[in-house]
């Protein structure tokens, strides 16, 4: 790898099908996934980028007035160069009905659904937001146009706003753990024993262990818990399939991880972890987007002859009564501080680069407003490209 993370070096890769950009919550994904997905459109890329993030502020600053779980084409991207780009935002609830209606048994599907347990599931249950992503990019990624050939060449995917960059990755290991584990053998083991004279005993012992969940649960939870489960129980196998599935495409040479960071100790750290994961897991890694990277524009005046000459202007405007500049003091006072963040962003920077020396890394400079629109998103992909 190069020290520098160019991304048009990715995008003009044809090979790369998927963009996946990471991070933990907070460091300015949604903003990075859309700068990406932009500027693929507009060098003639069919391109579709999925979005979880619940501010929406994707739909705003491509000129959409909302996004859904079907992708929607955006009309202020320039399509001269022959591209596309068509944007979505993940509705959990509604992707997690979609693979009921189309994995379950015919005569299921409106049991489960209209299941409450299932209805909390589906909505709210630890990893479903991040397991329905993958479930909805190996959906994006199997779709395919009129002639038979793949709707979009490239698919850019901005992952959840999960506390741990990681539960992205993790969400098929607990799913799958989730679905083998005691618990769900416990939970459909009456149904499973029911009617059987020879198991009789054990039934006894199932029974026992039922008083005891009901009382821990509720009765009307523990049944809803159990018929859901027996209904989606052919399901099961369908789920851990699909989710082997994607995760051998997020393996695959045609996939790219972008992960992004902010130049904070945390967001650093979290960064390094998701480094160290990928390359443990053999996961392709395009480099590292740091953003909202305070630049430092005039060096040769550092932070202490700032502070100096702040002070001499101070000591000028005591000693006159005629020329009072007080907005030369305050710009150099602020000019100071803004040096010293500026200093601490490159020092935290320079740590990582040390730790991480393969990992190329592209800087955004920090801005003094969110991204509200199609240009300030080019903006951010040219330096992107720097």
């Amino acid at each position: 790898m190069t020290d520098t993370l160019d991304i048009d070096d990715l995008l003009q890769n044809d090979k790369v099908r998927t963009i996946v950009c990471c991070g933990s919550g907070g460091v300015g994904k949604t903003t990075t996934s859309a700068a990406i997905a932009v500027r693929a459109a507009e060098q003639g890329r069919r391109v579709a980028v999925l979005t979880i993030d619940p501010a929406k502020r994707l739909a705003q600053a491509i000129g959409l007035e909302h996004l859904d779980n079907e992708p929607e084409r955006v009309p202020t991207v320039d399509e001269s160069a022959g591209g596309s780009l068509d944007a979505m935002m993940l509705d959990m609830k509604r992707t997690f009905d979609e693979v009921v209606v189309r994995h379950a048994a015919p005569e299921k599907v409106q049991q489960i659904l209209d299941n409450p347990f299932y209805q909390a599931v589906s909505s709210s249950f630890a990893g479903t937001q991040e397991y329905m992503a993958m479930e909805r990019l190996g959906q994006l990624m199997g779709e395919t146009d009129e002639s038979g050939k793949p709707r979009w060449d490239l698919v850019v995917v901005d992952t959840p706003p999960s506390r741990s960059a990681l539960d992205f990755l993790d969400a098929p290991q607990r799913l799958g753990t989730f679905l083998d584990g005691k618990f769900i053998r416990l939970m459909t083991a009456p149904a499973r024993a029911g009617g059987r004279a020879y198991l009789k005993v054990v039934s006894v012992g199932i029974s026992s262990v039922s008083a005891v969940m009901s009382k821990v649960l509720g009765a009307q939870l523990l049944s809803d818990a159990q018929t859901f489960i027996a209904a989606l129980e052919t399901m099961f196998g369908g789920f851990r399939e699909r989710a082997d599935q994607t995760y051998a495409l997020l393996k695959d040479p045609s996939t790219r991880f972008v992960v992004v960071a902010t130049p904070d100790r945390d967001a650093l750290r979290e960064a390094a972890y998701f480094v160290d994961r990928l390359e443990e897991d053999g996961m392709p890694l395009a480099g590292m987007v740091v953003n909202r990277v305070q630049m430092t524009y005039v060096p040769s005046v550092n932070a202490s002859r700032a502070r100096n000459a702040a002070d001499a202007v101070g000591e000028l405007l005591d000693r006159t009564s005629g020329w009072r500049p007080k907005d030369t003091e305050a710009l150099l006072r602020l000019h100071a501080e803004v040096t010293d963040l500026g200093v601490r962003h490159a020092e935290a920077i320079e740590r990582f680069r040390v730790l991480h020396p393969k990992v190329s890394i592209a800087q955004v400079a920090a801005a003094g407003h969110d991204v509200n629109d199609i240009s300030e998103l080019r903006d951010v992909a040219e330096q992107l490209t720097a």
